[in-house]
């Protein structure tokens, strides 16, 4: 039945308002902690520069902190964004990981730099060919990755790692590319749900099986905040909701805490931005948080949901969490 599908966690080291980055670390881990007793698939995070309230900038080093302080739950980049990186420092970084954590390692690839051209540049990759090098970049990875790599550079290590490759996408490109190179599709439905029917059409339309994968397999983001109450977990979001607000409006920020009325206060233009970005969630007491999982992995198909939950205070954000663990349980 749909509800057998698995959870998994998507994280982004939120920073929150008076915190710092030491802090944001400690609570990933212990987050990573907690979800694996609770049963999630993978705890994932993911690469953003620059962003005052992201501390996941250095992707493989915050992985190889919470894979050392778990022991079953996957660990991946969700994801690595190929643009800034050579595939061969990648290759070297996940072949390191899975050396140190066999069997654990996920490696999701993503085509967006994750930042501004400014950041991009200070990441010193070559921004000047004009044409799109992400499928050629992936595919050198996976020959890197691969028992018999064609190139005359060797990644040690790396070689023979076999680090499972996801596409990331929020539009239909991704869905291609990992339809045509018969990957997993994670798409990025918790931000960016306006293509996501389309894209997931269009993957498992096209989808060609290829060594690591024989059918198609769609992993989406969705933003939970549960709570005991509607009432509590609708203040819980507006955390978020302020973050994208003041992203959207050139005014990035750390996590901001929770604010009543906060929608009230929006105009008619945020308000319609926020529905927007933000349709692909579920908000309010386990009772109906478990109505709208279920309504959006009916009407998705979904094979795996990655949960996140940007939620300012620490203990709560670990309470929607095992809400939304118990809920699984209970719709298998």
């Amino acid at each position: 039945m749909a509800g057998m599908i698995p959870f998994s966690i998507l994280d982004l080291s939120p920073i929150a308002e008076g915190s710092n980055a030491s802090a944001s670390f400690r609570n990933t881990l212990d987050l990573a902690q907690h979800g694996e007793r609770w049963g999630y698939q993978r705890y994932w995070l993911a690469e953003h520069h620059g962003m005052p309230g992201i501390a996941s900038a250095a992707t493989a080093v915050v992985m190889a902190h919470v894979a050392a302080g778990t022991s079953t739950i996957r660990v991946g980049a969700g994801g690595i964004m190929l643009p800034n990186h050579a595939p061969l420092v990648i290759a070297e970084q996940f072949g390191t990981l899975e050396a140190l954590h066999p069997g654990r390692i996920d490696l999701g690839l993503g085509r967006a730099p994750g930042s501004d051209q400014t950041t991009a540049r200070a990441l010193r990759r070559n921004l000047q060919s004009d044409s799109d090098e992400f499928p050629q970049d992936v595919l050198e990875l996976q020959d890197y990755l691969s028992d018999t790599p064609r190139q005359r550079v060797m990644a040690v290590p790396g070689q023979g790692a076999k680090v499972p490759l996801w596409i990331l996408g929020s539009s239909t490109f991704g869905a291609q590319l990992a339809a045509h190179l018969g990957l997993p599709f994670a798409f990025a439905s918790h931000f960016a749900p306006q293509m996501m029917m389309q894209a997931l059409e269009l993957y498992r339309a096209n989808f060609k099986p290829s060594a690591q994968l024989a059918k198609p397999y769609a992993m989406l983001g969705f933003n939970v905040f549960a709570a005991d109450t509607d009432e509590e977990a609708h203040f819980r979001a507006t955390s978020m909701q302020q973050a994208f607000v003041n992203l959207r409006t050139g005014h990035p920020s750390r996590l901001p805490p929770p604010k009543a009325g906060y929608l009230e206060q929006l105009g008619a233009q945020e308000k319609a931005m926020l529905d927007s970005v933000l349709s692909c969630s579920a908000i309010g007491a386990p009772a109906t948080v478990a109505d709208q999982l279920q309504a959006f992995i009916a009407r998705t198909g979904a094979d795996e949901l990655m949960i996140t939950s940007q939620i300012f205070d620490h203990d709560q954000r670990l309470r929607s969490y095992e809400l939304t663990a118990a809920i699984q349980r209970q719709l298998a």
